[in-house]
């Protein structure tokens, strides 16, 4: 690399040789986390549940990046489907050196009203397909004599919970736990297991469930000035996918552009004297 040129992932985060396995990988956190990933070397299976437009062109697009791509759609909510997207990405490559765990479900409501089967369908999406998923992977790892990265991808509201969001919330907290709990019985295997918890980001699942109009609100609000974008969280799962990671296992990065910071630098002892 020339000495003029600016430094990026893929020059600094060799990932060249590693291959990725993405779950919810079409769109959102999952794509920016899929790109990221081939632009620093990976080659990347891709799943989502079902072949489309969003999964060409997410191929396409890693493939432009000179990686190679595969999609193995599946319902990752469902535990034996979980096996066979984590067999075909096997099948497809040789091996599984990273796992971003993405599978993610959220339906708001008021807690007195909230329906109990949105409630189970929210755990079995957001917590119970990460287990499923890490525990094959985690077993191929091991198999084939140990190391390896597994990243999960959680929420902010894990520790700051967001009204409406009871089963959302329970869920991405329960992951936190579950992550860490899954490093300390891995890391004898030198298998690093981390979380990443985004803030407000900016993806399509967002904008349906909020809207553009809170969107903007929100990202107007954060100390930041905007609110994140895929490709934040991409880079950032990048570098716990890395070797200048391995130092690091069973905890949790925030990104979220200030959003845990917003009653501290309001508060009235950070204002200017």
């Amino acid at each position: 690399m020339p000495e003029s040129a600016e430094p990026t992932v893929s020059h600094v985060l060799k990932l060249v040789g590693r291959v990725a396995l993405v779950t919810g990988a079409a769109r959102g956190i999952g794509r920016g986390c899929a790109l990221e990933l081939a632009r620093a070397g990976a080659d990347v299976a891709i799943n989502d549940r079902q072949p489309s437009e969003n999964t060409a062109s997410l191929i396409a697009e890693i493939e432009s990046l000179g990686r190679r791509a595969v999609l193995v759609d599946g319902d990752s909510f469902e535990r034996s489907s979980c096996e066979d997207i984590v067999c075909r990405a096997i099948a497809a490559f040789g091996r599984i050196d990273i796992l971003v765990s993405n599978p993610a479900f959220s339906r708001r409501g008021d807690f007195l009203d909230y329906d109990p089967e949105i409630f189970d369908k929210t755990l079995r999406g957001s917590l119970t397909a990460g287990f499923h998923l890490s525990q094959f992977v985690a077993r191929h790892m091991v198999e084939r004599g140990g190391g390896g990265k597994i990243l999960f991808i959680s929420s902010v509201h894990a520790r700051r919970p967001y009204a409406r969001s009871v089963a959302y919330n329970a869920a991405k907290s329960g992951l936190n736990h579950m992550a860490f709990t899954i490093a300390a019985e891995l890391i004898r295997h030198r298998i690093n297991v981390n979380v990443i918890e985004p803030g407000w980001i900016d993806t399509p699942g967002e904008h349906e469930t909020f809207g553009d109009a809170m969107l903007a609100e929100e990202g107007a609000k954060l100390p930041w000035g905007r609110i994140g974008t895929p490709s934040d969280i991409g880079r950032a799962a990048t570098f716990l996918c890395s070797d200048d990671a391995d130092y690091i296992t069973g905890t949790s990065l925030v990104v979220d552009g200030g959003f845990c910071l917003r009653d501290s630098i309001s508060s009235p002892s950070m204002s200017p004297k």
